[in-house]
């Protein structure tokens, strides 16, 4: 194990675009860095090649990032091992990870999203297969090519382990990436969620031709509908209106990078649901997110109204038009939630 100033060895799981462009960071800042992928043809690419031109094309992979779909090779003698890969393979990836682990050694995560199959926050996933391990997840405004190609970027480092955030900070802070800390994991994991869902929102108010002010409209209700679950749910008031909460809400919903937005604009200009996936080529967290949404709404006991309206949209067949009405037709309220007074 390193002790504070001495080099650290790093592995980031998930060749896609954010765990590469994580592990190019790292790797300008760490002589030691491995990144993992699952698919071992993928990886023989990105080894020959030195680039991954599948996600992100012209950034070459620095010569010290070692590339792997060894499992033992990840593991092995890392310091830090940080999740990278969609939601829908975080439990499969910490599973096998368990048995290879040290003591010594921590995980933390940079996926953003619930298990869908469950409804499970990841740091619950976290604590059911790998009990013991602090809880702690890199999340914020940011875009996987703007990181590769060494853009200004700041992260929130959640974790209640000021070990964890400490290791956490020394591989990642530096250079064009600054890093803070925030203890309250499950607002920034919330923030990480469902901002994808309200930019869906956005991108469909923007494909139908709706303007800038219907935008700012479901942008600032979306971060009320954020709030309010936030709330419910024991997340901090102020973590939904930092870097990941606000601050991934304005860069989803208003630049082309986002897939939920592209999402959202496709439908907006009348595509179904499928053709307006394939359109994106990638997995689309938010169109499966807006199904947990409804449900961690309706067990909170929280109205969320245009991540119900994006459920409508994208499994019920209703009409973008309809949904934007149906906002619109609400009864007036104030904007602390409560109702107008009369009289």
């Amino acid at each position: 194990m390193t002790v504070s100033g001495e080099p650290l060895a790093i592995s980031v799981l998930g060749a896609g675009s954010w765990g590469t462009a994580l592990a190019i960071h790292a790797a300008r800042l760490h002589a030691d860095v491995v990144l993992w992928g699952r698919d071992p043809g993928h990886v023989a690419v990105l080894e020959r090649s030195r680039e991954n031109a599948r996600y992100l094309p012209g950034v070459p992979l620095p010569a010290n990032l070692r590339v792997t779909a060894s499992r033992e090779e990840a593991v092995d003698g890392r310091d830090l091992i940080l999740v990278a890969v969609p939601t829908s393979g975080f439990r499969e990836t910490v599973r096998w990870v368990a048995p290879l682990l040290q003591p010594w050694q921590r995980v933390a995560w940079a996926t953003k999203g619930l298990e869908m199959s469950t409804g499970s926050w990841l740091h619950e996933v976290l604590q059911e297969e790998l009990p013991g391990q602090p809880a702690g997840v890199l999340s914020g405004p940011s875009f996987a090519g703007e990181v590769a190609r060494e853009q200004p970027t700041a992260l929130t480092i959640a974790t209640a382990d000021a070990d964890l955030a400490a290791l956490v900070a020394r591989a990642f802070h530096g250079r064009a990436m600054r890093l803070y800390r925030n203890s309250d994991v499950l607002g920034v994991e919330l923030g990480g969620a469902f901002k994808n869902v309200l930019a869906i929102a956005a991108g469909i108010s923007d494909g139908a031709g709706f303007g800038a002010n219907a935008r700012a409209a479901l942008m600032t209700r979306g971060l009320a509908e954020l709030q309010r679950l936030g709330r419910a749910v024991g997340a901090r008031p102020e973590t939904l209106t930092g870097l990941s909460g606000l601050g991934d809400l304005v860069l989803t919903c208003t630049d082309d990078q986002s897939r939920n937005r592209r999402l959202g604009l496709s439908l907006g200009q009348g595509f179904d649901l499928e053709t307006a996936k394939a359109r994106i080529g990638q997995a689309v967290e938010g169109a499966e997110t807006a199904r947990v949404a409804v449900a961690k709404a309706a067990e909170a006991g929280v109205e969320m109204p245009i991540c119900a309206e994006v459920h409508a949209v994208l499994y019920q067949g209703r009409p973008v038009r309809e949904a934007v009405r149906r906002l619109l037709e609400r009864d007036p309220v104030a904007e602390d939630g409560q109702a107008f007074g009369r009289g």
